[in-house]
Protein backbone atom coordinates (compact mmCIF):
# COMPACT_ATOMS: atom_id res chain seq x y z
CA UNK A 1 0.00 0.00 0.00
CA UNK A 2 1.45 3.36 -0.97
CA UNK A 3 1.19 6.55 1.05
CA UNK A 4 -1.29 8.01 -1.42
CA UNK A 5 -3.59 5.02 -0.83
CA UNK A 6 -3.72 5.57 2.95
CA UNK A 7 -7.00 7.16 4.03
CA UNK A 8 -7.71 8.87 7.35
CA UNK A 9 -9.86 6.24 9.11
CA UNK A 10 -9.16 7.29 12.71
CA UNK A 11 -8.16 10.61 14.23
CA UNK A 12 -5.18 9.30 16.23
CA UNK A 13 -1.61 9.96 15.14
CA UNK A 14 -0.23 7.46 17.64
CA UNK A 15 2.22 4.80 16.62
CA UNK A 16 2.16 1.02 16.85
CA UNK A 17 4.29 -1.94 15.85
CA UNK A 18 3.16 -4.26 13.06
CA UNK A 19 4.82 -7.20 11.38
CA UNK A 20 5.67 -7.55 7.72
CA UNK A 21 3.14 -10.38 7.50
CA UNK A 22 0.54 -7.57 7.51
CA UNK A 23 2.28 -4.70 5.75
CA UNK A 24 4.34 -6.66 3.21
CA UNK A 25 2.55 -9.99 2.76
CA UNK A 26 -0.95 -8.51 3.01
CA UNK A 27 -2.30 -10.75 5.77
CA UNK A 28 -5.14 -9.56 7.97
CA UNK A 29 -4.42 -8.84 11.61
CA UNK A 30 -4.87 -12.19 13.36
CA UNK A 31 -3.54 -11.25 16.79
CA UNK A 32 -3.27 -7.88 18.48
CA UNK A 33 -2.41 -6.78 21.97
CA UNK A 34 -2.01 -3.53 23.80
CA UNK A 35 0.70 -2.87 26.32
CA UNK A 36 1.46 0.28 28.25
CA UNK A 37 2.67 2.84 25.70
CA UNK A 38 6.37 3.64 25.66
CA UNK A 39 7.18 7.01 27.20
CA UNK A 40 10.02 7.95 24.87
CA UNK A 41 8.76 11.25 23.51
CA UNK A 42 7.02 9.64 20.54
CA UNK A 43 3.25 9.11 20.51
CA UNK A 44 2.92 5.34 21.09
CA UNK A 45 -0.52 3.73 21.33
CA UNK A 46 0.81 0.54 22.91
CA UNK A 47 -0.78 -1.55 20.13
CA UNK A 48 1.15 -4.43 18.57
CA UNK A 49 -0.30 -6.13 15.46
CA UNK A 50 0.59 -9.52 14.00
CA UNK A 51 -0.90 -11.93 11.50
CA UNK A 52 -0.80 -14.56 14.23
CA UNK A 53 1.45 -17.11 12.53
CA UNK A 54 4.78 -15.45 13.35
CA UNK A 55 7.06 -17.68 15.42
CA UNK A 56 9.74 -16.59 17.91
CA UNK A 57 12.50 -16.70 15.28
CA UNK A 58 10.49 -14.38 13.02
CA UNK A 59 9.65 -11.98 15.85
CA UNK A 60 13.24 -11.88 17.12
CA UNK A 61 14.37 -10.49 13.75
CA UNK A 62 13.82 -6.73 13.99
CA UNK A 63 13.75 -6.51 10.19
CA UNK A 64 10.37 -8.28 10.24
CA UNK A 65 8.43 -5.52 12.03
CA UNK A 66 8.33 -1.75 12.03
CA UNK A 67 6.69 1.26 13.65
CA UNK A 68 3.64 2.67 11.87
CA UNK A 69 0.80 5.01 12.68
CA UNK A 70 -2.19 3.02 13.89
CA UNK A 71 -4.21 4.63 11.09
CA UNK A 72 -1.94 2.95 8.54
CA UNK A 73 -2.66 -0.50 9.97
CA UNK A 74 -6.38 0.34 10.00
CA UNK A 75 -6.07 0.77 6.24
CA UNK A 76 -4.69 -2.77 5.96
CA UNK A 77 -7.42 -4.18 8.23
CA UNK A 78 -10.28 -1.89 9.28
CA UNK A 79 -11.80 -4.63 11.47
CA UNK A 80 -9.41 -3.58 14.24
CA UNK A 81 -10.98 -0.11 14.60
CA UNK A 82 -13.75 -1.02 17.10
CA UNK A 83 -11.13 -2.51 19.45
CA UNK A 84 -8.66 0.36 19.51
CA UNK A 85 -10.03 2.03 22.66
CA UNK A 86 -9.37 -1.08 24.75
CA UNK A 87 -7.21 -0.63 27.82
CA UNK A 88 -3.57 -1.79 27.95
CA UNK A 89 -3.19 -5.39 29.07
CA UNK A 90 -5.71 -6.82 26.60
CA UNK A 91 -5.24 -9.06 23.57
CA UNK A 92 -7.52 -10.19 20.77
CA UNK A 93 -7.25 -13.13 18.41
CA UNK A 94 -9.38 -14.15 15.45
CA UNK A 95 -11.60 -17.16 16.08
CA UNK A 96 -12.39 -19.90 13.56
CA UNK A 97 -15.09 -17.64 12.05
CA UNK A 98 -12.63 -14.79 11.50
CA UNK A 99 -14.08 -12.63 14.29
CA UNK A 100 -11.96 -11.02 16.97
CA UNK A 101 -12.41 -12.43 20.46
CA UNK A 102 -10.55 -11.63 23.63
CA UNK A 103 -7.52 -13.87 24.10
CA UNK A 104 -7.95 -14.97 27.71
CA UNK A 105 -4.71 -17.01 27.68
CA UNK A 106 -2.45 -14.13 26.64
CA UNK A 107 0.01 -12.75 29.17
CA UNK A 108 1.72 -9.37 28.97
CA UNK A 109 5.22 -9.80 27.48
CA UNK A 110 8.16 -9.43 29.84
CA UNK A 111 10.76 -6.83 28.84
Amino acid sequence: MTGSEIKRLISSNEGCIATDRITVDGCKVGFMYREEPYQNGNPDSGWRFMAGDEDDEYMNNAANHSVYQVNTICNYDSEIIPLLNSEPGIAYIRDENGRFIRDEEWETPKD
